[in-house]
């Protein structure tokens, strides 16, 4: 890729070069280069159930009042196009990452961010 082929996204690592039309962002490019371990990437159903599992925690948020309507509704239907399968090829990181699954789940939260 050429340098016009990516973005400069920040966190508290510093600058990390994102493909410019990827709805992930830097914690999701971090784990991509830091746990090529397999090739394998995840499985439509274990992206599906994080999609239902994210949509779960906005909908109850919302209901305690602890999430406004408005960031609820808008996380609710990107997470519903997640498990939909409608952006599973935004989930780049190996199956095989680190034991606690963060990767796989700041890459959902990235992915949301960017839909919602």
């Amino acid at each position: 890729m050429t340098e016009q082929e990516f973005r400069i996204e920040h966190d508290t690592m510093g600058e990390v070069k994102v493909p410019v039309n990827a709805l992930w962002q830097a914690q999701t490019q971090r784990a991509v280069e830091n746990f090529p371990i397999s090739g394998r990437g995840l499985e439509s159903a274990q992206i599906r159930a994080m999609g239902l599992l994210k949509a779960a925690c906005a909908i109850v948020n919302k209901e305690r009042g602890l999430l406004p309507a408005e960031q609820a509704d808008a996380i609710v239907a990107a997470a519903k196009e997640i498990a939909d399968g409608q952006h599973d090829a935004e989930f780049p990181i190996d199956v095989f990452q680190t034991g606690s699954g963060t990767s796989s789940n700041m890459n959902t939260n990235e992915v949301i961010a960017s839909i919602a």
